[in-house]
């Protein structure tokens, strides 16, 4: 059978390409057949009764095609227009006065005979697999683009000759914004499609200047009908592309154009989710392209949130459902787009994750699939073999897509079902039969299908099949939805497993009458009524579960007003466990999710949780969020690097008190964080005043600098020893010559820029924004304290520590070190430190100094209580460790340079142990005590509890520290 119909396509093609050839004799033409053009034109007979009608109804068409390398040739940036172009310009001059409808005729004849060629030249290209299926459907997209734009200027200029020009009410000239939805809006039209198309135009006024003024908004309504006229009507010569405006505001109901107020108005007051997925693939390919720019970042807002959108989770499901009761209906299971494992799921596949995490994640909002597909393995949300599983078949459907159109020019996307037109489909596709090409098809359709039907459900849903609620869950919705006595809600919570029923049932009724869980939506309300039953329950199995509880509904006190984060915890409940399980542990960590909500989204994925990254996956991770980010939006890029800095805060603090990390690496990983923020963002702030005002000209040593800016980082960032709520103490410093900055708009003193430079670094870390605060910033260890420059000359820092510093200066210098800046500078920085911190010094003086200053600071922070201790400020406590370290270095870096080599206190010690200043025994007492010491100071932060404890505990180590504080500082 397979042999016969083989055959039959053989012979099909033959005479075809007969019939062709004789139409090339008569029509008095030379055909060079031996050419790769005219084989690929020659095998594509066989499978397009389009492409071989076509050609021999217009043979100088073909012969045009083949001579000119069209065929065998991709066509470079602006082809499609310049061979539009001409073909407009001469129907203008067929038709050089009259009204805009005149017009028309010659202009529609030109754009078929456009049109009708280059789908010639890209069936061929497809068929013969001369192009790609991202070549093809990136043609076939410029060319809907070439052919719409070419016309709209046409009739533009033609309305405007008649009318006038259409002007703002403050005289700015009008155009028109098309924006390509759907596929064309992509880049990804298949063969025979049509266009979907939204009009706009900027705002109101009247056009000027013509015989005939109209309002703007009647001028673009005219234009936009003889556009759709021009490019959709059938006529003799077919159509161009069929033109579809249904996707507009208000549907076949509302007007044709609309200005931009307008429709932003419609689309934050009225546009349902439908409408954000539609907008997802929504680009200017026509018109007024800076104006349809600005439009969509103003709609951008309503398609991307700038928050995880799990509410839309119900709308998205509304959304597959329907899909899914379509191809039921519709028997539409020979449907390569609409049918099931269909092109269509995967699209919606992709743009589900676009409508959840777009706004957080800039990389999704843009709308070819196979790159968001990308995207999303990149990012770990979908795992690597799925995404690439779904671009596979996405890629071999479209393929079929434009296989099944190509044959003959038609908008259909069902199998064929005629067994010569199967094979031909077959051998299109590079298959020999067609059950070789329907077992690969199916084999594609049912992973997209799998993953598909996978999308969307809960995590019970798909570990069971099936998601019933437990007699538990049951009882437990009584004691929040029902009216019960608190007699009655006290017994169901006692069975649940809380202890101390009284309690869990006042918070529960507290929180009930909460003005801001009464004021909860109808969809609000519904997901609160699922959540809290579960909550409890979670909460019910832990140690201390009223604790919990008070934890969890203080959190659900901040976030209940936005429901999409109700959705989260429902649709995810690992998500809730992991919550459950973090505010259980830390009252620290519940405060912070209740100020950061969107970090609910890290709950979702243990892996990442629970491993923080290390400084060269932040900075990489860091650099790529940020390159998504215009760099005139430096509210954006506030907002991108709270974010950052909150997710891996939080996810250092998950693996803490989980005892995944140890001490001294939950402060390395925190000072990685702050290094990889500091370095963003004097790099953000360094690029926008360059752009503003040109480059400083900076010198060190004779040398130019690159930059000539530099941070240096003291106390715990210097130290490595950052906590969670840690300050930032830094110091600025600048190696400026004198004289202007170069080569900006606004060029201004060298100094200057870097004092700028500086406030602007300060204000980036430390501006309170709607996302928080990255950190607080302490600049008072700079030369000179508050009163001195934000920023200071490197000689001049030089000077001072030489001549001016007070020697708890000196102190403060040990724990200092280059985080970010320029390279010479950073180490001009090292070498004055080293300089500095090498001075002979009298020991006398030196201890009365460092003794003044330790009781000072006592005196200042302690608050001594009877029978208590202050692990940091007591007397034996952790500053005396501090204290008397930074003493022994000072005192002896004269004689061992290598002592000024570290900055945390734990190597500072070991060096002081390898140099013999400090018996290795005393030295690892101490070691170990500064630890333990600053394990508790850390356990009691995470717990949100005072650094005063039981002065009974700690008596060995405070009693050993305060016996050698005195040994060393040689008081009575």
């Amino acid at each position: 059978m397979t042999g016969a119909l083989n055959q039959q396509l053989e012979q099909q093609q033959r005479e075809r390409w007969t019939t062709f050839c004789k139409a090339v004799e008569n029509a008095d033409l030379t055909l060079s057949p031996d050419t790769d053009a005219a084989r690929a034109l020659a095998g594509a007979f066989g499978f397009s009764e389009f492409v071989s009608s076509s050609c021999i109804r217009y043979p100088q068409m073909a012969i045009d095609l083949i001579d000119s390398q069209d065929l065998t040739c991709p066509y470079g940036k602006g082809q499609m227009v310049r061979r539009v172009t001409p073909l407009l310009q001469a129907a203008v001059e067929a038709a050089p006065d009259g009204s805009p409808e005149q017009l028309l005729v010659p202009m529609k004849a030109a754009l078929r005979t456009f049109r009708r060629r280059e789908m010639v030249r890209i069936a061929v290209r497809d068929l013969s697999g001369i192009s790609r299926l991202d070549e093809t459907t990136g043609d076939l997209s410029t060319l809907a683009a070439a052919a719409i734009d070419g016309a709209l200027e046409v009739l533009y200029a033609r309305m405007c000759e008649q009318n006038g020009i259409p002007q703002s009410t403050d005289g700015r000239r009008q155009h028109l914004v098309v924006l390509g939805m759907g596929k064309l809006g992509a880049g990804e039209l298949n063969f025979s499609s049509d266009v979907d198309l939204i009009f706009a135009f900027p705002s109101g006024g009247e056009s000027r200047g013509g015989p005939r003024p109209m309002a703007n908004a009647e001028f673009f309504t005219r234009l936009c009908r003889l556009l759709i006229q021009a490019i959709g009507e059938t006529t003799a010569d077919g159509f161009v592309f069929r033109v579809d405006t249904r996707l507009r505001p208000y549907g076949d109901g509302g007007p044709l154009v609309m200005p931009f107020d307008h429709m932003e108005d419609y689309y934050q007051s009225q546009g349902r989710e439908w409408e954000r997925y539609a907008l997802i693939k929504a680009d200017v390919i026509a018109g007024d392209r800076q104006a349809g720019r600005d439009l969509l970042l103003r709609l951008r807002p309503f398609v991307f949130r700038r928050y995880l959108d799990f509410g839309v989770f119900e709308s998205l499901r509304e959304m597959k459902r329907k899909i899914t009761a379509e191809v039921r209906r519709k028997k539409l299971h020979g449907n390569i787009k609409l049918g099931s494992g269909g092109i269509r799921e995967v699209e919606f596949f992709g743009q589900m994750f676009q409508l959840i995490r777009g706004g957080v994640l800039p990389t999704l909002q843009q709308p070819a699939i196979q790159t968001v597909l990308d995207v999303l393995a990149g990012e770990g949300f979908v795992p690597p073999e799925v995404c690439h599983e779904l671009i596979a078949a996405y890629r071999f459907l479209r393929n079929t897509e434009n296989r099944i159109q190509e044959a003959n020019d038609q908008q259909t996307h069902a199998l064929p079902t005629a067994p010569l037109a199967r094979l031909a489909l077959a051998r299109a596709m590079n298959f020999s039969t067609w059950e070789d090409f329907r077992q690969a098809l199916d084999h594609h359709r049912s992973r997209v299908r799998t993953h598909f039907d996978g999308l969307l459900a809960t995590e019970a849903e798909q570990e069971t099949g099936k998601a019933a609620d437990s007699a538990a869950i049951a009882g437990l919705t009584d004691a929040w939805t029902a009216s019960l006595s608190t007699a009655e809600r006290r017994r169901i919570l006692k069975e649940a497993g809380f202890s101390d029923s009284d309690t869990a049932a006042t918070l529960l009724e507290h929180f009930k009458a909460e003005p801001g869980t009464r004021a909860l939506s109808g969809a609000g309300r519904r997901r609160m009524d699922r959540l809290l039953p579960r909550v409890l329950e979670a909460a019910a199995l832990c140690d201390d579960p009223e604790t919990v509880l008070e934890r969890v509904l203080h959190l659900l006190k901040q976030i209940q007003q936005r429901i999409s984060y109700l959705s989260l915890l429902l649709e995810y409940p690992t998500a809730l466990t992991h919550l459950i399980r973090l505010v259980g542990a830390s009252p620290w960590i519940a405060a912070f999710l209740s100020r950061h909500p969107v970090l609910l989204d890290e709950l979702l994925d243990p892996r990442s949780l629970y491993a923080p990254p290390k400084a060269e996956s932040l900075r990489a991770g860091l650099a790529r969020q940020l390159a998504a980010v215009p760099d005139d939006d430096p509210e954006y890029q506030m907002e991108v690097l709270r974010i950052f800095r909150q997710i891996n805060t939080l996810r250092v603090a998950a693996s803490d008190i989980t005892n995944v990390l140890p001490l001294m690496k939950v402060s390395d990983h925190l000072t990685w964080i702050a290094e990889t923020i500091l370095e963003a963002v004097v790099d953000t702030c360094w690029t926008h005043l360059v752009a503003k005002h040109g480059r400083p000209t900076c010198t060190l040593d004779g040398k130019p600098c690159e930059k000539g800016f530099a941070v240096i980082g003291y106390g715990k960032l210097g130290g490595l020893e950052l906590g969670y709520g840690s300050d930032l103490d830094l110091v600025f410093l600048h190696a400026a010559d004198s004289g202007a900055t170069v080569g900006g708009r606004q060029p201004i003193d060298n100094t200057h820029f870097f004092a700028r430079l500086g406030q602007r670094v300060v204000h980036m870390l430390s501006a309170h924004t709607a996302a928080g605060k990255l950190y607080e910033t302490d600049m008072r260890l700079r030369p000179n304290g508050s009163s001195g420059l934000l920023v200071s000359h490197v000689n001049g820092f030089d000077s001072y520590q030489m001549e001016n510093a007070w020697t708890w200066e000196h102190q403060a210098l040990i724990r200092a070190r280059p985080i970010t800046g320029d390279a010479a500078l950073l180490d001009a920085f090292t070498a004055i430190r080293r300089k500095v911190l090498c001075l002979r010094r009298e020991p006398g003086p030196l201890i009365t100094a460092v003794r003044d200053m330790r009781e000072r600071m006592r005196k200042s922070r302690l608050s001594a209580k009877p029978d208590r201790f202050d692990i940091k400020e007591d007397t034996g406590a952790m500053i005396d460790i501090e204290f008397i370290v930074q003493y022994l270095v000072l005192q002896h870096a004269s004689d061992h340079p290598q002592l000024v080599r570290w900055t945390d206190n734990v190597r500072l010690l070991q060096s002081l142990s390898e140099t013999g200043i400090v018996d290795s025994v005393t030295a690892h007492r101490l070691r170990q005590t500064y630890l333990i010491y600053r394990a508790a100071v850390h356990r009691l932060n995470l717990g949100e509890r005072s650094t005063l404890v039981d002065g009974r505990r700690f008596q060995h180590m405070r009693t050993f520290v305060q016996r050698f504080w005195q040994q060393t500082m040689k008081t009575s």
